[in-house]
C-alpha cells in the first residue's frame, strides 16, 4: 500500500478486540493516536508501522495492555527524541524490536536488560547519536543484534563482555559497523562461539585478531575491514564462507593452511602482508571474490584448480611475478581482473579472448611483451582495458572497434552483491591524475589505456566508433601518421592523451565537437598547421597551457605564433585538403601558368612573324638611341654647371 498524503483515521480499530496482527506500513499516521489505539487491543501480537510519518513514540500509556505484543517495527519514522523515553521498554513480551532509521538518540535505558524475551534488536542507520552501555547478559534468547551506524562511540572490549553469557547462548548475528568503536578485540570464546555472522568493520579497533576465533566452528562471515588491527593473521575457522580484513595494518606471512573449502569471498587488501600466497587460499570451487591487492606478496601465484564461480580477482600493487596465470583460462565467469602494478611477464595468451564475460581488464605496470592478442575482440562486454606501462609492441588493432560495450552511450556495468560498499576497486590514470573508483562508481568507467609501451603504426580510424569511451590514452608510444579526422565522433570522451608520439599533420577540426572533454594532451608530437578553435578547446588551453608543447609546426590562437598568410583556417581548408583541393595552392598555380603562357605567346609571335620582329628591333634601336642622347646631354649639363661654380 502506498503512502497516502491525507492522514488516516484508525479509530475503528478499537472495536477489534481479538485482533492479533496489524500492518499499516506506508500509511500516513502523522495525526493518528496510533499507540493509544493499539493499547486498546490486548490481543495484539504484531504491530508493523514502517514509514508511517509517526511524529514520536514517547507517548505515556497509563495502563499498558499490550502484554502479548511480540513484534514491533517502527523503522523509517523520524521520531527524533531520546531512546529512553519510548513507551515500549516495559513491554517484556516483545521478541522482535525493529528501530532502523528512526533517528532516536541518547543512551539505551536499563530496562532493555530486562527484556528477557527479546530475540531480535535492530537499531541501524540512526546517525551515530546513541550509546549502548546496558548489561545484556541476561538476554539468553537474543539471536540478532544489529547497531550499524548508530552508536556515537563505544569500547569493543566492554561491549562484548556485556553480551549474553548464557550456557545456551543463541546469539548468531552481531553487527556493529561504522560506530567509532575503539579498544581491542577480546578472545571471544564460550558464550559467543555460536556466532555465525560478525560484522565490526569501519571502526577504530586496535590490537591483534584473537587466536580464539579458530574455535568459532559455526562462524560463516567475519568482517573486520577498515580498522587499525595489527600483527599476523592467525588461523581462522575453516567454516568461513566470507572473510574481510582489508584496510588494516596487518603484516607478516599468511598461515600455510590459510583458506577454507567453503569460501566465497576473501578480501585481505590494503595491509602489509608478505611472502608467498599459500595454495589452500583458492581451494574452494565456490570462490567468487579474491582480493589480495595493495600488499607485499611476492613470487608466482599458486596454481588454482578450476574456479568456475570466480567473478572478481584483484592482485594489483604487489610483487607477484611469472607468466600470465594459466589457470585463469578455466574462470569462465570472470568479470573483473586486475593484475596491475606487479612483475608479471611474457606474452598475453591468445585464450584471453575466451573470458567472454570480462568487463574490466587491468594489466598495467607489468613486463608483458609481444602484440595485443587479436582474440581481445571477443571480449564484447569489455568496458575498461589497460595495458599501460608494459613492453607491448606492434600496432593498435583496428579490431578494437568490435568491443561492443565501448560503443554504447550507457555502460552495461557490473551486477554483484560484493559491490555493495565504498571500497576502491579500480585505479585509473585519467585527466593527468590517478583516479580511484569505488564499488558504486566503477560501472561508469569506460576507457582504453595503452600508454607507455612500444606501439607503432597509426591510430586506426575505426577506433572513433567507440562512442562510449570516457578515457583514451595512447601517449608515450611510437605512433605515427595523422590523428583520425573523425575523432569528434567520440562524443563521450572526457580525457584524450596522444602526447609523446610521432603523430603528424593537422589537428582535426572535429576535435572541437568533443563538448565533454575536460583534459587534452597533444604535446611533443610533430603536429602542424592552425589549431582549431572552439569554446571547449579554449577553456582546456587556459587550464593546461602545455597541451600543445613540442609541436613546432602548430600556429594560431591560442598560441602566440601566427600562421603564414597562405594558411587559411580550419573547417573549409581542411575539408578542401581532404578532398584534394587547396584554393591557396590553386591560386598560385594559376598565376604561374598564366605568366608562362603570356611569355611564350610573345616569344612565338616574334619568332614566326617577320614584320613584327622587324618592328620590334627597330623600336628597340630607337629607344636605345634616345636613351643614349638623353644621357650625353644630361652629363654635359652637369659638367658645365660644375665648371661655372
Amino acid at each position: 500500500m502506498k503512502n497516502i498524503h491525507t492522514p488516516a483515521d484508525i479509530s475503528w480499530l478499537t472495536n477489534l478486540h481479538l485482533l492479533e496482527y496489524v500492518d499499516m506500513s506506508d500509511i500516513n499516521l502523522s495525526t493518528a493516536d496510533v499507540f493509544h489505539v493499539a493499547n486498546t487491543i490486548p490481543s495484539l501480537k504484531a504491530l508493523f508501522l514502517i514509514n508511517c510519518s509517526l511524529p514520536n513514540a514517547n507517548q505515556t500509556l497509563t495502563h499498558l495492555n499490550l502484554t502479548k505484543l511480540e513484534k514491533l517495527d517502527l523503522s523509517r519514522n523520524y521520531l527524533d527524541h531520546p531512546i529512553e523515553t519510548c513507551w515500549f521498554w516495559n513491554t517484556t513480551s516483545i521478541k522482535d524490536l525493529i528501530l532502523d532509521e528512526t533517528n532516536l538518540y541518547g543512551p539505551f535505558p536499563t530496562e532493555l536488560g530486562g527484556m528477557t524475551s527479546l530475540q531480535t534488536l535492530h537499531f541501524s542507520d540512526n546517525g551515530n547519536s546513541a550509546t549502548m552501555t546496558v548489561d545484556l547478559k541476561n538476554l539468553c534468547d537474543l539471536e540478532e543484534l544489529e547497531l550499524d551506524e548508530s552508536l556515537a562511540f563505544g569500547n569493543i572490549t566492554e561491549f562484548v563482555m556485556k553480551l549474553p553469557q548464557c550456557s545456551s547462548g543463541k546469539l548468531y548475528d552481531l553487527s556493529s559497523t561504522d560506530n567509532n568503536m575503539t579498544g581491542t578485540l577480546p578472545d571471544m570464546v564460550g558464550h559467543l562461539n555460536g556466532l555465525q555472522f560478525l560484522f565490526l568493520s569501519n571502526n577504530s579497533i586496535t590490537g591483534a585478531i584473537p587466536s580464539g576465533f579458530r574455535n568459532f566452528t559455526s562462524l560463516e562471515t567475519l568482517e573486520l575491514s577498515s580498522n587499525k588491527l595489527t600483527g599476523q593473521i592467525p588461523m581462522l575457522p575453516r567454516s568461513l564462507t566470507s572473510l574481510g580484513i582489508s584496510m588494516n595494518c596487518l603484516s607478516g606471512h599468511l598461515p600455510s593452511d590459510f583458506g577454507g573449502p567453503n569460501l566465497t569471498e576473501l578480501s585481505l587488501s590494503s595491509n602489509y602482508l608478505t611472502g608467498h600466497v599459500p595454495r589452500p587460499i583458492c581451494e574452494s570451487k565456490n570462490l567468487v571474490v579474491l582480493d589480495l591487492s595493495n600488499n607485499l606478496f611476492e613470487g608466482e601465484f599458486p596454481w588454482c584448480s578450476p574456479l568456475p564461480s570466480m567473478q572478481f580477482l584483484l592482485l594489483s600493487n604487489n610483487n607477484f611475478s611469472g607468466d600470465f596465470p594459466s589457470w585463469l583460462q578455466n574462470c569462465s565467469s570472470l568479470l573483473f581482473l586486475d593484475l596491475g602494478v606487479n612483475k608479471f611477464y611474457g606474452r598475453l595468451p591468445s585464450w584471453i579472448g575466451e573470458l567472454v564475460n570480462l568487463r574490466f581488464l587491468q594489466l598495467n605496470h607489468n613486463m608483458f611483451n609481444g602484440n595485443i592478442p587479436v582474440s581481445i575482440i571477443n571480449l564484447i562486454l569489455l568496458q575498461h582495458f589497460s595495458l599501460a606501462s608494459n613492453n607491448i609492441s606492434g600496432s593498435v588493432p583496428s579490431s578494437l572497434s568490435k568491443l561492443t560495450a565501448m560503443t554504447l552511450e550507457h555502460p552495461l556495468g557490473l551486477e554483484s552483491d560484493w559491490l555493495d560498499g565504498d571500497t576502491n576497486i579500480l585505479s585509473v590514470v585519467m585527466k593527468q591524475q590517478e583516479l580511484k573508483y569505488g564499488a558504486y562508481a566503477v560501472n561508469e568507467m569506460v576507457g582504453i589505456d595503452l600508454s607507455l609501451n612500444h606501439l607503432t603504426g597509426g591510430i586506426p580510424d575505426e577506433i572513433t566508433s567507440l562512442k562510449g569511451l570516457l578515457n583514451l590514452n595512447l601517449s608515450c608510444n611510437h605512433l605515427s601518421g595523422k590523428i583520425p579526422m573523425k575523432i569528434g565522433a567520440m562524443k563521450s570522451l572526457e580525457s584524450l592523451d596522444l602526447s609523446r608520439n610521432n603523430l603528424s599533420g593537422e589537428i582535426p577540426a572535429s576535435l572541437s565537437d568533443l563538448t565533454y572533454l575536460s583534459c587534452l594532451d597533444l604535446s611533443y608530437d610533430n603536429l602542424a598547421g592552425r589549431i582549431p578553435t572552439g569554446r571547449q578547446l579554449d577553456t582546456l588551453y587556459t587550464e593546461n597551457p602545455s597541451m600543445y608543447n613540442g609541436n613546432i609546426g602548430l600556429c594560431g590562437p591560442p598560441l602566440k605564433k601566427s600562421c603564414p598568410s597562405n594558411n587559411t583556417p580550419e573547417h573549409g581548408n581542411q575539408q578542401g585538403s581532404e578532398n584534394g583541393y587547396d584554393p591557396v595552392s590553386f591560386y598560385y598555380f594559376g598565376l604561374a601558368v598564366g605568366f608562362v603562357a603570356g611569355l611564350w605567346a610573345v616569344f612565338c609571335a616574334l619568332l614566326f612573324k617577320r614584320a613584327w620582329r622587324t618592328a620590334y628591333f627597330r623600336l628597340f634601336d630607337k629607344l636605345h638611341d634616345n636613351v643614349y642622347v638623353f644621357a650625353i646631354v644630361t652629363w654635359g649639363r652637369i659638367t658645365s654647371s660644375a665648371t661655372t661654380s
